[in-house]
Order: C-alpha cells, then sequence, then structure tokens
C-alpha cells in the first residue's frame, strides 16, 4: 500500500543543480527509512543518500559534499538536493522506503520503491 512518488528529474549540465522529491503515501507514521539509489546503464543499483536504521543519514562517497538529503515537516516527503552535478552523476534516481532497515543503504532492505526520474548530466 505504500507508493513513493519521485520527481525533479532531468536534464542540466555539470556543474549545475537539481533537487529530486520523493513523497511517500500509506505511511503509517511508524519509523521508516528512505533514500535515493540510482542506476546507470550497465552498472548495479547503488545508493546515493539515505536515512537509515537509527535515524542515521549516510551517504555515498561519490556524493558527499555536493547532495544533501532532507525531508519536510511532516516527513512525508525526502528531498535530495544535488549540487556541483558530474557527468557520472547521470543516471535514473529510485526513491526507496521500508519500514525495517539496516545501517547501511542496501536495495534489498528496501521493499518499497517508485519509478525512478531520469538525470542526465552533460559535460
Amino acid at each position: 500500500q505504500v507508493q513513493l512518488v519521485e520527481s525533479g528529474g532531468g536534464s542540466v549540465q555539470a556543474g549545475g543543480s537539481l533537487r529530486l522529491s520523493c513523497a511517500v503515501f500509506g505511511y503509517t507514521g511508524s519509523t521508516y527509512c528512505m533514500g535515493w539509489f540510482r542506476q546507470a546503464p550497465g552498472k548495479e543499483r547503488e545508493g546515493v543518500a539515505a536515512i537509515v536504521a537509527g535515524g542515521r543519514t549516510t551517504y555515498a562517497v561519490s556524493v558527499q559534499g555536493r547532495f544533501t538529503l532532507s525531508q519536510d515537516g511532516a516527513k512525508t516527503t525526502l528531498y535530495l538536493q544535488m549540487n556541483s552535478l558530474k557527468p557520472e552523476d547521470g543516471a535514473t534516481y529510485y526513491c526507496a522506503g521500508a519500514y525495517y532497515c539496516g545501517a547501511i543503504m542496501r536495495p534489498r532492505d528496501f521493499a518499497h520503491w517508485g519509478q525512478g526520474t531520469q538525470v542526465t548530466v552533460s559535460s
């Protein structure tokens, strides 16, 4: 019953910024893990940034200092502010959530997934 809907993807030039949004519906208010994953052609899906077990926010090393995860006051929308974008950031970005997850952002631990939003970064 949980549904996640992403928005905000698009095409930008290297050095530009985008803000992705993920709205979650059907959330009961229980502790919920939410995060962003991405998958580029020919590559495995990888965690980008997520709120995992214990409410800890974790980022992929490759995006630290450039991407920022945040939530609205009701914690029903997750944002990913992406600055200083690089061509290698180009991928399909997926929002994911789970009532239960571990301490690290593993795709298999997230039961609920959005449809994905495309991010393209031109050099």
